[in-house]
């Protein structure tokens, strides 16, 4: 079977962190679609467990988590009833330390109590000590907070107001966000500082999905087809993001330096090298699981 050399594997995901589309990534490279999605899948699952041996006995001191909407196939009131289960609404939970900019911990699933609840265990158990956490007002963390950190962690919320007073009918109020009117402070447990209860952080690396992902990309057909590529992009986008491109607020280190997790800006040959190295095992064979974190 012909296999691709190290040197265009390394094009195809150059192309794919930078936020192009399969296919542009097809004319860019000259790589078959289907080779360049299969290798998206093997990379972003050699990611995922690479990253959930890394990310573990963190020494952050803050932590800020959001979770930001996407969907698989169709939007959830376009699903056909043949994909009912496997498509639809699909929301990424992300953890961030705003001090390393290094993402901790993220998860593909639903929005519910119990996807929160999975989700903040994890964050829980990658900490070396106590944090202040802070999220946006939405209920479910409320309950997955209590469950993950028990009293052993300075929690608030941070309650955002919104508004528009537009014309909900044009296009303007249509395809802008609403008006953020007011940001309410408000602390849960134990004794959070008022000077960091703050989203600001994790809300920018919202945008830095959104940027850096096609499938994020609102009003086009780049979405995700299949819920398993879609874990598979994060994942890629995630260890890209902590460990191979420095970040403009540490100068010319990686989150995952600033952390103290690696010494070096990794080239994208090492990411390369993770999957080759995980090639030469035979359980990587496995499919990609749809409910991906980095403990998953």
């Amino acid at each position: 079977m012909n296999k691709l050399s190290a040197d265009k594997r390394q094009q195809v995901i150059a192309c794919l962190v930078e936020g192009n589309s399969i296919r542009a990534t097809v004319r860019m490279t000259g790589v078959a679609k289907n080779t360049v999605v299969k290798l998206l899948g093997d990379i972003g699952l050699v990611c995922s467990i690479y990253q959930d041996r890394l990310l573990r006995d963190l020494p952050c001191e803050r932590v800020q988590c959001d979770e930001i909407w996407s969907f698989v196939y169709a939007k959830k009131k376009n699903v056909p009833e043949d994909k009912r289960g496997e498509a639809g609404d699909v929301w990424t939970w992300v953890a961030l330390d705003p001090d390393s900019k290094l993402v901790i911990s993220y998860r593909v699933g639903s929005r519910d109590v119990a996807e929160a609840i999975d989700f903040m265990t994890d964050v829980a158990k990658r900490l070396r000590s106590r944090v202040q956490l802070t999220t946006d007002g939405y209920h479910a963390y409320l309950q997955a907070v209590r469950h993950a950190f028990k009293d052993q962690v300075d929690y608030a919320q941070l309650v955002k107001v919104y508004g528009n007073s537009a014309d909900p009918r044009s296009p303007e109020r249509r395809y802008s966000p609403g008006v953020c009117l007011e940001a309410n402070p408000v602390p849960i447990n134990g004794d959070p500082d008022p000077d960091y209860i703050s989203t600001s952080h994790i809300e920018r690396q919202n945008l830095t999905m959104r940027m850096s992902m096609r499938r994020f990309t609102r009003l086009t057909n780049a979405f995700s087809k299949k819920v398993e590529n879609h874990a598979a992009a994060i994942s890629l986008h995630f260890a890209h993001y902590n460990l191979c491109r420095p970040h403009q607020s540490l100068g010319k280190q990686t989150p995952a330096m600033a952390a103290g997790l690696t010494d070096h800006v990794w080239p994208l040959a090492e990411l390369v090298a993770l999957l080759e190295d995980a090639e030469r095992v035979p359980t990587l064979r496995g499919p990609y699981r749809k409910k991906t974190a980095s403990s998953n």
